[in-house]
């Protein structure tokens, strides 16, 4: 998978390649400022042909370096520039000094202020190169209302195309958050960082994506990656426990799907394994249902459901090739799975909230504990223990993945959530990553944080996102029964025999990925039983 980085880890890379001879810090800052203009021009490749108006904010940092190489090769195209800087120039790096300098010998460097940055024709192009990605505080309000002013000149009715450089101003990007003034009373309107982001065209970053540009929508559309001439780590590695989260889905998925979970290769039912979908009660069944329809489309050899003696009829009555037999105690689910051929088990949706419920899990990790078999906790299997949530962590274990939506991962991790604000982005605080991996940390097994950016992360510190966002976005999976589909999904891979040599999380990984697909390809109007029937279509254009 590939990579996403922190901003310290992008730091770190970048400081290894210079002090290792491979590059300049001047060479780096000359390749990202050439990179985003070959991508801003491959992004709107009428602009080239205009020659026309460019104005370039430049802040205090190497960010505003890239932005006074950016405006010396637009220059160089033949386009009337403007820069604004903020900041002293005695006080840049080097590096950008000598930038800022390169600059300089062609045309003037303007003070940033509303006042002046409001003046003159509208442009075509706004460069936001003032602050990049170590920022660790608001940026100022003038930096916010020059930004504004450039974009709202009054005189010309072109519209102006904004373009980030790294990342929109002010946002953290290792959160995805901006970063907010403590007074409201100053954050509204134009001075209000939030509609930087909102207003960018396309943002370029460098080497790999970082993480805040997979948690949030920075600007109209997706971010484009520049390679500087870093060195890169393979886009098809399974993800190694090395603190670098991976993207979902890889350069190759086809590839990742077939390594990972063994689908496509061949063998006999007991070989593609057997897994069992623990369901609810009279008139409760249809997530079970659909769970185990999932983890039978996704090549599980055999699936069986469990149910309540008094709901054996009703589900007889909708079942052909799952398997149906009667667990109604925690007693039951320890005497099914003595029966080793069961490798894989499922059990949350529809199964109701309270205290059976809570036995039946406990009853799966102590089962499966210490045989190598897989556990997917979803649902009402995981509020079972929002009084209690402890109860649970100790009893868990590496084989074990909870697919937790935000409420259900505030009850289970209330302290982490609230540090987190997972449903607002403008909060500023712990990460959604940094919070799922201490949650797998605690938990002793892998967290799958279920969302428009989904977060996983295991036991050994190893983390991936998928990102569901712009032109990947599908905001018709936003419908009941979603996540029990893609909780039979993981039973339905982890059950495999092949699969029992993969990590927890790469098998939680490809059915992420695999649900987003099958959503994909149906499209919008999507109710949760399409979902398994899309499945097949999914994996022969994977050459399956």
């Amino acid at each position: 998978m590939g990579e996403i980085l922190t901003s310290a880890q992008m730091r770190a890379k970048e400081r290894r390649v210079m002090q290792a001879g491979e590059v300049t810090g001047l060479g780096l800052m000359e390749r990202a400022g050439q990179g985003v203009l070959d991508e801003t021009f491959r992004k709107f490749p009428d602009l080239d042909k205009c020659k026309a108006h460019a104005v370039v904010l430049c802040g205090p940092g190497n960010n505003g370096g890239d932005g006074f190489v950016i405006a010396r090769g637009l220059f160089e195209r033949g386009w009337k520039v403007e820069v604004f800087f903020w900041g002293k120039a005695e006080k840049l790096s080097d590096d950008a000094r000598q930038m800022h300098d390169a600059w300089a010998a062609l045309g003037p460097i303007h003070s940033m202020t509303p006042q002046s940055a409001g003046q003159g024709e509208r442009p075509t192009l706004l460069f936001d190169a003032m602050f990049g990605i170590g920022i660790s505080r608001p940026i100022p309000i003038e930096c916010a209302l020059s930004f504004h002013a450039v974009c709202d000149r009054a005189s010309g009715d072109k519209k102006v195309i904004c373009i980030a450089v790294d990342c929109p101003s002010g946002v953290d990007v290792d959160t995805g958050a901006t970063l907010l003034r403590d007074d409201p009373s100053r954050a509204n309107g134009d001075t209000d960082p939030r509609k930087i982001a909102e207003r960018t065209d396309l943002c370029v970053t460098f080497h790999a994506p970082k993480l805040g540009h997979c948690l949030a929508e920075l600007g109209r559309h997706p971010v484009a990656v520049v390679d500087i001439g870093l060195d890169a780590v393979p886009a098809d590695a399974v993800i190694p426990p090395d603190g670098v989260t991976r993207s979902i889905p890889p350069v190759a998925p086809e590839t990742w799907l077939k390594e990972v979970t063994g689908l496509g290769r061949g063998g006999h039912k007991y070989t593609r394994g057997h897994a069992l979908i623990l369901a609810g009660g009279v008139g409760k069944g249809g997530a079970g249902r659909m769970a185990a329809r999932a983890a039978l489309r996704t090549g599980a050899g055999l699936v069986t459901l469990g149910v309540p003696s008094e709901a054996l009829a009703e589900n007889a009555a909708h079942l052909n090739a799952i398997m149906l037999t009667e667990i109604s105690s925690a007693k039951d689910v320890s005497q099914a799975l003595e029966d080793t051929r069961l490798s894989s088990v499922c059990l949350g949706p529809g199964l109701g909230v309270g205290m059976e419920t809570r036995d039946r899990v406990l009853a799966v990790l102590r089962a499966t504990a210490s045989d190598g078999r897989r556990a997917v906790l979803d649902a009402d299997a995981l509020s079972s223990f929002a009084d209690a949530p402890e109860v649970m962590f100790e009893a868990c274990h590496e084989n074990v993945v909870i697919t937790p939506h935000e409420g259900e991962f505030a009850r289970l991790f209330p302290d982490l959530a609230e540090k987190v604000r997972i449903s607002d982005p403008s909060k500023q605080g712990l990460g959604k990553v940094e919070a799922t991996k201490l949650a797998a940390e605690r938990l002793g097994a892998t967290v799958l944080l279920k969302g428009e950016a989904t977060v996983l992360a295991d036991q050994r510190g190893a983390s991936a996102i998928h990102s569901a966002l712009h032109d990947r976005a599908v905001p018709w999976l936003g419908t009941a029964g979603a996540g029990d589909v893609l909780a039979g999904i993981i039973a339905g891979l982890t059950a495999h025999q092949v699969a029992a040599t993969s990590a927890m999380i790469d098998l939680a990984a490809a059915a992420v990925w695999l649900h987003a697909q099958a959503a994909r390809s149906f499209g919008p109007g999507l109710i949760a039983e399409d979902l398994p029937e899309q499945l097949p279509k999914v994996f022969r254009e994977c050459g399956f």
